[in-house]
């Protein structure tokens, strides 16, 4: 059975199939809803469904609670309809702006940034060209129809290879093999681009970047792109980690803010280790941004990170005045074999 879907305030519709999610129904007819993980973890994809019924599905209690399922609120990620819908979406798009692609590429460098991060470096056939937005991701597809999905840290300007930064994820069905036996030259397919985090460059807005872990690799393609398209927003990097050496690339950054003026990195570390010598920021990376900025209702946040750093982001700069359409996320969630 087929359901109408209407999506305000833009008017477009589309139809979603008996076990369907939104997002799923969005995308195979080339409509593009806000998303992050496709998981229910991040609350990226989270909406108004203005009238009709759905089943919330899988989504979990952290991205949506039951006081936001009663005020009409889902995850268009795990929400399937049980009627005609009306729907309300923001930044609804076509997707078709940027086909979505399933290549073949080359492993061209596995480059170890730290004893649990590698960088690699995907070649792609001459006579192909990748098209994405600064902050997407791509899928790896492996055996058995399995996917893992890893942001690019590459800008879209950059015409050189491709750029994932992959952390070890032990019993990881993906990263256990770029650890141990992936090598160079090595192909690997993938599908993409995909997902909604993504600089909103029709906003003069200034813009916090706040980055976990490895969530500084989308983070590091949005600042690329902004720099070569010469954009001089105010950009103020959090980039969080448990130890110094986690900071695998902390020069770049450096070197960003060192050479223009309109970009602010502040560097925290939740656990130092002795040996570290830190006189930096610590503790919890959002808190570093709370107490740089009392009033946040002016500026854009992009925050890249585990679901429980996105949720507490999302909650405190809410309250600090940030408008939640102002908060842009990308979840990391992990799976092992």
């Amino acid at each position: 059975m087929s359901y109408q879907i209407t999506v305000q305030p833009s008017g477009r519709s589309f139809t979603a199939e008996t076990g369907e999610t939104l997002l799923d129904a969005g995308l195979r007819q080339g409509l593009i809803l806000p998303y992050g993980c496709k998981d229910g973890a991040c609350g990226a994809c989270k909406g108004k469904v203005a009238s009709g019924t759905v089943d919330h599905g899988k989504s979990q209690a952290h991205a949506l609670t039951e006081d936001e399922k009663a005020a009409g609120l889902t995850l268009y990620c795990c929400a399937t309809a049980q009627s005609d819908l009306v729907i309300e979406c923001k930044q609804l798009a076509l997707a078709s702006d940027i086909p979505v692609k399933t290549l073949p590429s080359r492993i061209e460098k596995l480059d170890k940034l730290a004893p649990d991060v590698i960088e690699m470096h995907l070649r792609l056939p001459a006579s192909e060209r990748f098209q994405f937005l600064a902050g997407q991701y791509i899928d790896f597809l492996l055996k058995d129809g399995k996917k893992r999905s890893y942001s690019l840290a590459s800008a879209p300007e950059d015409d050189g290879p491709l750029q994932l930064q992959i952390r070890h994820v032990p019993g990881g069905l993906f990263t256990e093999q770029v650890f141990s036996t992936l090598k160079l030259r090595d192909i690997l397919r993938f599908n993409g681009p995909h997902g909604s985090f993504y600089l909103r460059e029709d906003s003069a807005k200034p813009v916090i970047l706040l980055a976990g872990g490895t969530g500084f690799a989308p983070v590091k393609s949005i600042v690329e792109h902004a720099i070569a398209k010469g954009m001089t927003r105010p950009m103020f990097i959090y980039w969080g980690a448990k130890a110094r050496i986690d900071l695998y690339q902390h020069a770049l950054p450096e070197k960003w803010a060192a050479e223009h003026t309109h970009i602010r990195y502040v560097p925290v570390l939740s656990e130092p280790a002795a040996g570290d010598d830190w006189a930096g920021r610590t503790g919890f990376v959002h808190q570093a941004v709370l107490a740089d900025f009392a009033d946040l209702s002016a500026y854009q946040v992009y925050a890249c990170g585990s679901p429980l750093m996105i949720d507490a982001a999302r909650r405190d700069f809410v309250a600090q005045g940030l408008p939640e359409e102002e908060f842009f996320s990308d979840a990391f969630t992990f799976s092992t074999t």
